[in-house]
């Protein structure tokens, strides 16, 4: 069985509205970045603290500046994740 495009633009407006932002997203990591508000924000916990461990070895410096380029991918993939549990739970009908 098949998602109707009702279904379907429900699922879309619920990713919008309850999904991650790429704005909020880039706000923390330009203002929190230090403590990897932005990882912690987009559900990455563990990667924040290893990220966070590795500061003080200055790893964690360069790791903050290839975030700045990773952030759309994973608000995506936290978009995507949402998107693929109101499309499973409209199937089943919850």
């Amino acid at each position: 069985m098949a998602l109707t495009t009702q279904d379907r633009i429900l699922i879309e407006t619920r990713v919008t509205n309850e999904g991650p932002s790429v704005l909020a997203a880039y706000a923390l990591w330009f203002f929190l970045g230090f403590v990897s508000a932005h990882r912690f924000y987009l559900g990455r916990s563990g990667t924040a603290i290893l990220q966070i461990v590795s500061f003080f070895v200055l790893v964690g410096f360069l790791w903050l500046l290839v975030d700045a380029f990773l952030i759309p991918a994973m608000v995506r993939a936290k978009q995507d994740e949402l998107r693929n549990r109101l499309a499973t739970q409209a199937l089943v009908g919850v």
